[in-house]
Parts: structure tokens; sequence; C-alpha cells
């Protein structure tokens, strides 16, 4: 019996450890005492997550057009290292576990819905960790700015090496619209690239109307060269952070993509949830001053989402044939009116 409780009270004391040990804060070293990933080199194609010539198996189902596609697609995937015990400020490009995240998750419930539009290209670049933009002030202005740059790199050698004159959609979401923003200020904003620009698909992040001074949020379906924006919320819910962040910003309406504040289940053209089918007529969203509000979607699995009040994650595949839909339309008003300009 002695022995017994002896053994009890070891087990115990371990058991307490562990669970003192791991409630324990984990301390982030500050972002100088760190090396950064090895820069990437986009001539490499293991530099790419997606090229037109190297689309992932799982992608290929979605692109129905057989049309020779007349745009490119250049996209930025959402922030994926959310890990609270992960120290490092930016991942490394040859992180298997990272870019498996790019390619099953951001690229195929988000970038896919533009296969139909152009031609993709999803650069890989060190993403800073989401915990850049709660410490901002110390170490995350730093890792946010290491993977803009290679963002931006990698856009630039899309542009000397690929592009080749196509028009562009830039698309993107959370921590990849940030980036987007700065990319567009440096490449479209006011410069001659941006008559090439068809769109920018940009949410997940608060956008100012007036962050750009040439490029416009758009008003119609059929208009080009401006962009989108929206941040979805359960309806009537509003973020703690809604005074400080949400209100007053750009906010459009993913449905009907007009000035229109309320939108119909009718009206919608489909999610696509993650047991990769499509949920039509499943929802209707209301546009409140800088949030998108949806009603709960109807669908099989909408138990789940009953206590969900930010819905962040489903920016994008929420209204994924809505999108996909629209930037097809783009594409062709860009090119209409391209060729009502050469006959005048």
């Amino acid at each position: 019996m002695k022995t017994y409780l002896q053994h009890y009270k070891v087990i115990l004391i371990i058991g307490i450890l562990f669970i003192l040990s791991s409630c324990k804060s984990v301390v982030v070293p500050v972002f100088s005492s760190q090396l950064p990933p090895a820069k990437p080199n986009y001539h490499k194609q293991s530099s790419w997550a997606v090229l037109p010539n190297t689309y992932p198996k799982n992608l290929i189902h979605w692109q129905t057009s057989t049309d020779t596609l007349q745009a490119d697609v250049f996209y930025i995937y959402p922030t994926l290292n959310v890990d609270k015990k992960d120290v490092r400020w930016n991942v490394s490009i040859s992180d298997f576990i990272q870019n498996e995240k790019v390619i099953n998750k951001a690229v195929y419930y988000q970038a896919s819905a533009f296969l139909n539009a152009g031609n993709l290209y999803v650069p890989y670049y060190r993403q800073a960790h989401l915990r850049s933009y709660s410490q901002y002030d110390t170490g995350g202005s730093k890792a946010l700015e290491l993977a803009y740059s290679d963002v931006k790199n990698a856009f630039k050698f899309y542009l000397e090496n690929y592009n080749k004159g196509k028009p562009i959609i830039i698309v993107s979401h959370s921590q990849g619209t940030t980036h987007a923003i700065k990319l567009l200020k440096d490449f479209f904003d006011g410069k001659p690239l941006q008559s090439k620009l068809i769109a920018a698909y940009i949410p997940g992040i608060a956008i100012r109307k007036e962050e750009f001074k040439y490029i416009y949020l758009m008003k119609s379906p059929t208009e080009t060269g401006g962009f989108v924006s929206w941040n979805t919320y359960k309806n009537k819910y509003y973020p703690k952070t809604y005074n400080e962040w949400f209100k007053g910003v750009a906010t459009s309406n993913p449905i009907t993509w007009d000035d229109k504040i309320v939108s119909q289940r009718k009206d919608h053209k489909g999610f696509l949830f993650t047991n990769d089918k499509l949920y039509k007529q499943a929802l209707k969203v209301y546009v409140k001053d800088g949030i998108l509000w949806t009603s709960l979607p109807h669908f099989p699995y909408r138990i789940f989402a009953l206590g969900k009040k930010r819905y962040h994650t489903g920016d994008i595949n929420l209204f994924w044939e809505d999108i996909r839909e629209n930037a097809v339309i783009r594409v062709k008003s860009y090119y209409n009116r391209k060729e009502i300009i050469k006959n005048h």
C-alpha cells in the first residue's frame, strides 16, 4: 500500500508539473536575434507554390474553361502560421507543413475560384507569424516587411519573365491583403501598369476608401481597374474593434457586386465547403458600415456554425462561385472596353 501511494504521489507531481509547464507563456525572442530564413530565389520553380504549368492535381477539376486564358492571376495567401508555440517571426519557404497548408487550404479554397479567369501564379514567401499584428511594434512590423519584400520580388520576377503584357488580377486574403495593398501602391496606383489591372480582390483586412490615389472601390460587377474588399461577420454582430478598425472602411457586396446593401439567398451563387461540395443559395448578406454581415449558411452542417461570429476564414470560399463567375465577367469586360477604345 505504501509503495502504491508513493507511485501515486510521483504520478501526481509529474502531472502537476506537466500542467504548469504547458501553461507557461512562450517567450518569443526579439526579431533581431533570429536569423531570417533563406531568401527565396524566384528563378527556381520550387519557390512557387503554383505556376501555370505546375497546377496541383486537386485544382484541375475546378478549371472548366477550355478557352485560352488572356489574363494572369497573382495570388498572395493569408496567414497560415498561427501556432502560439512557434517562436519564429517568419516561416521558411522550405517548411513542408506550411507549404502543405498553402496548397491544400489557401490555394484550394481561395485561389481556385480564379482558375477560369486567368493563369495562376502563387509565390511562396517568408510569411510573418500571426503575432506580428498584435506585437507590431516589438518585431511584427519587421516580420511583415520581410514577408512583403518576398512578395515584391516575386511580382517583379513575374512581370519580367512570365507576364508578357497580359492584364492582371490581384487576389489576396488577410496577411496577403496587407501585402497586396503595398503591391498595388508600388506597381499600379497612378503608374503605367494600372492600365493592365483588371481588378484586385483583396478581402480580409480593413481598407480605407481613400487608401489608394487612383484605384477605386468598384461598384459594378463589370467595372475594371479597381478593387473589392470585405470582412465577414455573423449577422448583427459587431467585433470589439469595430469603431477602431472597421467603421467607415471600404466594403463590397460579394454577391451582387454593386452598391446594394442587402442580397437575398436566391442571389447567392454558392460557397465551397471543406467537403469539396458547392452549396448554392445558402446565405444572404447585409453591408453594414465597414463590415459584411452574413446570415447563418443553409447547408447540412450549419449546426456547427451556430456559435460562429467571425467568418474571417470564409471571406472567399463563402462566396466562391460568386467570385468565380464575377472574375470571368471582369476579364471579358476589360477586353470589351479595350476593343471599344481601339475602334474609336
